[in-house]
């Protein structure tokens, strides 16, 4: 199972809003056949592994054979056919699975279709490590808005922006740790940014230092007063404006209507999960990071401290949580911390 993940983890930043998955077929306590979900839209790990094993191998193996997946065989016909119905068809006699899809059109059901085929199921192995890799997906399901990562760099006495920044005060955090941003974004579906930032660093928030694709970008511009010339607006990426003025779409750039006389966090959340948004960075600035912890609504936050001193300005957000991970790159200090529930 171990294997499993190592194997469902190659898909993340490509396969969402499906989950990653991993699956290895085992005959004779030897591996024969290994796949992952690739892409969204293209062939389960299931599908690829069977595929795999019969490469080199007759299909009558695969009768004597047991199914290691790191999630639930779907039952349902989505993209591509049920992988249970692939199952069922090869005589499998075996499977062993992480955890149960808490996606609606299947939680459970698999498995009982699974049984109720005379397959010998075995459930739970390598569960929290499996639901852990999975916990954009788990969360966007079980509590129906995207997993939320903070995340912001703060100068050793706890600012994350000078009062008056120039090119010399513009970066806390190192090139390498810059480039390490660039591959989160490239793994997560969509990121985000206030007003102030948008208009003051004029970001374009793509992947350009990473290879993968570009998250969709989410700007919030209540008076919808930024110019056209920002980056953001470019209309390059599939960009998501929210305001309260008008909702209407322009090419990839979507402006969306929201009522800012009431409170906007959940309100965006909601907005996210209808467009099966699984994940997203909010980069900043301040207001926007604190306004998602006032209203407890993250997940985990990755936290820069560079090697400068700024002696004042723009204070970090106050957050706290349970440390997750610390990381040290070059001169800078990465924490990660996970929400306490």
């Amino acid at each position: 199972m171990q294997r499993c993940l190592q194997l469902a983890s190659l898909g993340l930043g490509k396969v969402a809003p499906n989950p990653m998955v991993g699956a290895l077929l085992v005959h004779n306590g030897k591996i024969i056949g290994e796949g992952y979900h690739h892409r969204f839209g293209e062939a389960h790990a299931e599908v690829n592994a069977i595929a795999d094993a019969l490469k080199s191998h007759p299909e009558s193996i695969l009768s004597d054979a047991t199914l290691y997946v790191s999630l639930e065989p779907c039952s349902h016909h989505g993209k591509t056919p049920p992988c249970c119905d692939l199952i069922i068809q090869k005589k499998i006699r075996q499977v062993v699975i992480a955890h149960q899809d808490p996606f609606a059109q299947v939680n459970g059901e698999g498995i009982q279709l699974l049984k109720k085929n005379g397959i010998d199921v075995i459930t739970g192995i390598c569960e929290k490590e499996a639901r852990e890799l999975n916990r954009r997906f788990i969360c966007f399901h079980a509590e129906h808005r995207p997993y939320v990562i903070l995340k912001f760099a703060q100068s050793r006495d706890g600012f994350i922006s000078p009062k008056h920044p120039d090119l010399n005060t513009r970066w806390i955090t190192n090139t390498t740790s810059r480039k390490l941003v660039h591959k989160w974004r490239s793994e997560e579906m969509a990121i985000m940014v206030g007003t102030k930032t948008a208009l003051l660093d004029n970001p374009e928030l793509t992947v350009r230092d990473w290879p993968g694709d570009n998250p969709i970008r989410i700007v919030i511009d209540r008076g919808l007063k930024l110019p056209s010339h920002l980056h953001l607006l470019n209309g390059l990426v599939k960009t998501l404006i929210i305001n309260e003025k008008k909702s209407e779409q322009h090419g990839l750039n979507e402006f969306i209507c929201l009522n800012f006389q009431e409170a906007v966090i959940p309100q965006i959340l909601n907005v996210l999960h209808k467009q099966t948004i699984q994940s997203i960075i909010v980069e900043g600035g301040m207001q926007l990071l604190q306004k998602f912890i006032d209203a407890s609504a993250w997940d985990e936050a990755r936290i820069f401290t560079g090697n400068k001193w700024l002696g004042d300005g723009i204070p970090a957000p106050t957050i706290s949580g349970s440390i997750k991970e610390r990381i040290k790159i070059d001169d800078d200090q990465l924490i990660i911390l996970k929400k306490e529930s």
